[in-house]
């Protein structure tokens, strides 16, 4: 690929980055050195690696999703400093 003040400016567009004229010339050097590093890792020999979307295995670390008997409303609101008709008062909404 040739990378050039017009890839900069089609990848700028598309980015919808505004970029004055200096900063087009330092990055065609710059843009031109990252497309140089990933094409040699497509000329490395990858077929007996087997695919990896993890390098760690994952594993959940959330507690079973098991249903509790809920709070009633009267335990629910016990504490509540603000409450009108059964229900928690909150502030005025701001328009």
């Amino acid at each position: 690929m040739q990378v050039d003040e017009a890839l900069i400016k089609t990848v700028a567009k598309n980015a919808r980055l505004e970029l004055t004229p200096a900063e087009i010339a330092k990055f065609v050097p710059q843009f031109r050195e990252i497309l140089d590093s990933f094409s040699k890792l497509s000329k490395l020999d990858v077929s007996n690696i087997t695919p990896s979307l993890h390098p760690v295995p994952l594993r959940n670390a959330l507690r079973e999703d098991v249903p509790h008997q809920c709070l009633s409303q009267e335990e629910a609101l016990r504490n509540a400093k603000h409450q009108k008709e059964g229900y928690f008062k909150g502030p005025m909404a701001l328009g």
